[in-house]
């Protein structure tokens, strides 16, 4: 039977999907049980690499095209969760699935950003000439010195209609209220889907 929701889980810069279960621990205990968190390494050429792309955003495409084919090889993903470049990532993903045709990743329903930032490439403002109107959590740390509040919130304003969580620490990912408002956000969205099929 398929779980409820099933979510891609994107590390950060340097991480990997090991780490990312790491610092998620706090936020995915507070998820419904039936929610399953699916973990991926970037497809680096070395292990001390891993990153979805590297300086100036080279390695933008195969990375796009990697989590494309990734996503179409299994079962369906209900939505996308990324933490530092892994929440600029999904944002990227976000607007690929709105604004490229055909699309070269498969559709999903929600995305769920930590730490994130948006991309000042030429090529990459073309996929956000439109606010995208796929729902979206921004969860920002007021003490984030590695990605400035104000980067994830340019990031927000990418989206039609944001919830931005704030907390007041730094670069990680919270649990307490910031993760009992992300679980209220997936039981509503699951219960939204539910409805809508």
């Amino acid at each position: 039977m398929r779980s409820a929701l099933r979510i891609l889980c994107l590390h950060g810069y340097h991480g990997n999907a090991e780490v990312l279960r790491r610092q998620m621990a706090p936020l995915a205990s507070a998820l419904p049980s039936d929610v399953e968190l699916v973990f991926v390494d970037a497809p680096s050429l070395s292990v001390r690499d891993f990153g979805w792309w590297h300086e100036g955003f080279s390695g933008w495409e195969r990375t796009r095209d990697w989590v494309g084919a990734l996503m179409s090889s299994g079962p369906p993903f209900d939505g996308i969760f990324g933490f530092s470049q892994g929440a600029a990532l999904t944002g990227l993903l976000a607007a690929v699935r709105e604004s490229e045709h055909p699309r070269p990743v498969a559709d999903f329903g929600f995305a769920i950003m930590v730490g994130g930032f948006t991309s000042n490439l030429p090529q990459h403002a073309r996929l956000f000439q439109h606010k995208l109107r796929i729902p979206s959590v921004h969860i920002i740390g007021r003490g984030d010195v590695i990605v400035p509040k104000r980067d994830s919130l340019l990031l927000a304003d990418r989206f039609t209609d944001p919830l931005v969580i704030e907390h007041a620490g730094g670069h990680v990912i919270p649990g307490g209220a910031v993760a009992t408002r992300t679980a209220q956000f997936l039981s509503e969205y699951a219960r939204t889907a539910r409805k809508a099929s």
